[in-house]
């Protein structure tokens, strides 16, 4: 049995650094370079120096919007992360673009679960990409929307590539008490969570990181899926 593994995502502070260590999370996402409203969108210079704290046990994601395929290179190398994640609406030719020159680094991409044709764009997405992560989106926000999404259809994307090492992250919505519902219902690779486990401030919540890594690593995956992400 293969535990499920978690990535926290909107990190922009020390003490939201100190948060994912502590919870020992599997991966932290920075995001940068965004084209839709979000509140944890931090610069390039806090970016690289809140990832350099970071220890090496913890993988480093850019999440971000951008669409022209230098500019996320360029950002991904000066905030010095191991993993970027087009979150954005990027096409397909973007995507290969940034892989090809990726540096080794694996690229992620986001599939926004909105309706059936998910599945569609996750089958399309996946030659050109080293991972999925499904989310919910909004009229003015590509993630971070704190809404929860169709699992079912998630659920069919999941089952597509069962049986291979492609991951498949699960994201929107989720929290430390909807989350063992969340990888039952789904059985992805990886979760993401982002402002479910926020507090009253927007900051991470250490207990809350601490009781969402600990029902990740609790849940079984029948997906065997790479160590890290990169």
């Amino acid at each position: 049995m293969i535990n499920v593994r978690a990535k926290i995502c909107g990190i922009r502070s020390e003490s939201d650094v100190r948060a994912v260590v502590a919870a020992d999370a599997d991966a932290a996402g920075f995001i940068s370079g965004t084209t839709h409203f979000s509140e944890d969108e931090v610069d390039v210079e806090r970016a690289r120096r809140l990832s350099g704290l970071m220890p090496s046990s913890i993988e480093r994601v850019l999440v971000t919007h951008l669409t022209d395929s230098g500019a996320v290179l360029r950002l991904a190398d000066r905030i010095d992360v191991d993993c970027i994640q087009l979150h954005g609406l990027v096409s397909l030719q973007t995507v290969r673009e940034v892989r090809r020159s990726a540096a080794g680094r694996r690229v992620i991409r986001a599939v926004h679960v909105t309706g059936p044709e998910a599945v569609g764009d996750a089958e399309r997405a996946a030659p050109n990409c080293d991972g999925i992560v499904l989310d919910s989106r909004s009229a003015n926000r590509l993630g971070g929307t704190g809404r929860t999404h169709d699992w079912s259809i998630s659920a069919s994307i999941v089952d597509r590539f069962a049986g291979s090492t492609f991951p498949v992250m699960l994201a929107g919505g989720l929290n430390p008490r909807n989350l063992t519902a969340a990888i039952d219902a789904v059985r992805p690779a990886w979760v993401d969570v982002n402002s479910g486990v926020d507090d009253s401030c927007g900051d991470k919540d250490p207990s809350n990181c601490v009781d969402f890594v600990r029902a990740a690593h609790g849940a079984g995956s029948p997906i065997a899926v790479p160590a890290r992400l990169r």
